[in-house]
């Protein structure tokens, strides 16, 4: 063979039938691009021994079956390296958020996937995650560029597809049996490590939520919720009208919230109002997919029906009904069917000079125009404003330059990148926007002339902040930490407000060193704004015990 030959025979491509390409892939996905699953299976320490390497195999060959069968019939003559390359990519993705931050893929998480806007999807593209991706990433992807693909005639290729996923189904099964003792108790006691094994995690988490309502926020009818509801009598000898207005929260944990013992002062503004805090409240789920319906449902986390909630009409309709003007306010993505059919401003994308910049707006936008708001209604108001809050990673995106007070603080929406340290600090720096906000829709209540008034400040959920590797939020209910699930809630009530519902104020601070949740929102409420309806629960009403009227 003469020199020019060896060299054609060494640049010729190898021809590779589809079959080891889709094994291959992976088998290269299970060992390589699932780091997250492996070190939780590790953290188990269940799994020792010569057994424990003997379980270790048969989970391997479970997956790469599994990832066998989830892929091959995608691959045709046109797919298979569209499909192939998309799948590496997708995996090595999924694997450095759960990796980097603790991620786990379930029905929520796809839900808030699902709900994630262009604005909050810039965030987390950073160059970090792309120079990740492309470590694990690129030698598969140039491999599958590389090789030809050995194609048969259809029929052929069909009954070879067939047969792979029968192969696989067999691997499936011997493995499964060969490794039950082991695995069955590994997977029924730590049954959250299947959120971390990608892509299944996200493949099976979409097809749950498809099943239930489609891939998107439900837009069918919702049911009639409180059909009685009405005024009370209490409103025909009331003076002036009463405006409430709720604060949504967002991401802000009660553990770094200083009015609630933090050793850094984060609520310098709040400190100095009248008002009460409630120190111990739980949130009704980890991410505001699951939160925000759940607050203002009547159904709350101790009857929690996700297809209901999500198919129910909300307090705002209950209060709507009765003849409250109500309204929603926001800075963040939307209300999460909360407010469909009842007035909605959305002031994220507004230009103003003020408030809003290229990364877009503070939360002290939603102010802009309320008290006109309130003061041109002549019935009972309430508002909610839905605030961007500590929505992270790019913490630092929500304060200015002159609430930098804790330094150094991380610059940049890749936290992975920065000290733990400085993920604290931006995040702190992030609650003092939030407490300067809260105070000034204190101050711009005080100021109304035509309405008694009310503030009511509930966080959806808390926060990763590194605490156990960590970070961000979402994590499955049943499995949260603490950070992610204590939030803060703080009341304000004008002398007005406060003489018409007779409220007896040192009551109300009793009652709030007992614990709370979102479940209260809803019967709080309707208690607060005396509207009366047999949905109404005057045990989950925090006023309740504490009025005379």
């Amino acid at each position: 063979m003469g020199i020019h030959d060896k060299k054609h025979a060494l640049l010729k491509r190898p021809r590779v039938g589809p079959e080891l390409l889709v094994w291959g892939t992976a088998a290269y996905a299970t060992l390589v691009l699932n780091g997250a699953f492996w070190r939780a299976i590790s953290g188990t320490e269940t799994l020792n021994g010569f057994d424990g390497v003997v379980s270790r195999f048969c989970i391997a060959l479970i997956v790469t079956a599994l990832n066998v069968i989830l892929v091959r019939f995608l691959c045709t003559r046109w797919t298979t390296r569209p499909v192939l390359i998309g799948f590496v990519l997708i995996t090595a993705t999924l694997s450095y958020f759960s990796l980097q931050y603790g991620v786990h893929f379930d029905v929520g998480m796809a839900r808030n996937i699902l709900a994630t806007d262009a604005m909050e999807s810039r965030e987390v593209i950073t160059g970090n995650l792309i120079w990740e991706v492309a470590c694990v990433a690129v030698l598969p992807i140039l491999v599958l560029l590389y090789v030809q693909v050995a194609w048969r005639p259809v029929p052929s290729s069909l009954l070879h597809a067939a047969g792979t996923v029968f192969v696989a189904l067999v691997v499936l099964s011997v493995a499964a049996l060969a490794g039950f003792k082991d695995i069955s108790p590994l997977m029924r006691n730590n049954r959250e490590i299947r959120h971390l094994l990608a892509p299944g995690n996200l493949v099976a988490s979409f097809a749950r939520v498809a099943a239930k309502d489609g891939l998107g926020q439900y837009r069918g009818p919702r049911a009639v919720l409180a059909p009685d509801a009405s005024l009370a009598p209490a409103h025909a000898t009331s003076k002036r009208p009463h405006a409430l207005v709720i604060v949504v929260g967002e991401t802000v944990r009660a553990q770094n919230w200083g009015l609630n013992g933090y050793s850094r002062e984060t609520t310098p503004r709040l400190s100095r109002e009248d008002i009460t805090n409630f120190r111990d409240v739980r949130a009704c789920g980890s991410s505001t997919a699951v939160s925000l319906p759940c607050m203002f449902s009547g159904l709350g986390r101790s009857n929690y029906d996700e297809q209901q909630i999500e198919r129910s009409e909300s307090l705002l309709h209950v209060l709507s009904r009765a003849g409250v003007d109500v309204g929603w306010r926001d800075n963040q993505g939307g209300c999460k069917g909360v407010c469909d059919g009842l007035p909605f401003e959305s002031l994220r994308d507004q230009r103003d000079p003020v408030f809003c910049t290229d990364e877009g707006c503070s939360d002290q936008i939603l102010l802009k125009g309320l008290q006109n708001r309130i003061n041109s209604s002549n019935r009972d108001v309430v508002i909610v404003l839905h605030q961007l809050g500590n929505h992270g990673p790019s913490y630092f995106l929500r304060y200015p330059q002159r609430l930098r007070k804790f330094r150094p603080d991380c610059r940049q929406p890749d936290i992975s990148e920065c000290s733990q340290e400085e993920v604290v600090n931006a995040y702190d720096n992030a609650v003092l926007a939030t407490d300067e906000m809260v105070a000034a829709t204190i101050n711009l209540l005080k100021g109304l002339t035509t309405h008694d008034s009310a503030m009511i400040y509930l966080s959806d959920h808390g926060e990763s902040l590194g605490e156990r590797n960590l970070y961000l939020h979402g994590m499955p209910y049943a499995i949260a930490p603490d950070t992610q699930m204590q939030v803060p809630m703080v009341i304000w009530l004008s002398d007005g407000m406060s003489r018409w519902r007779g409220l007896n104020r040192a009551c109300l601070e009793q009652r709030a060193r007992k614990p709370a949740s979102h479940d209260n929102l809803f019967h709080s409420v309707l208690g607060l704004m005396q509207v009366e309806s047999a949905v109404y629960d005057r045990r989950k009403d925090v006023f309740a015990g504490c009025a005379q009227s």
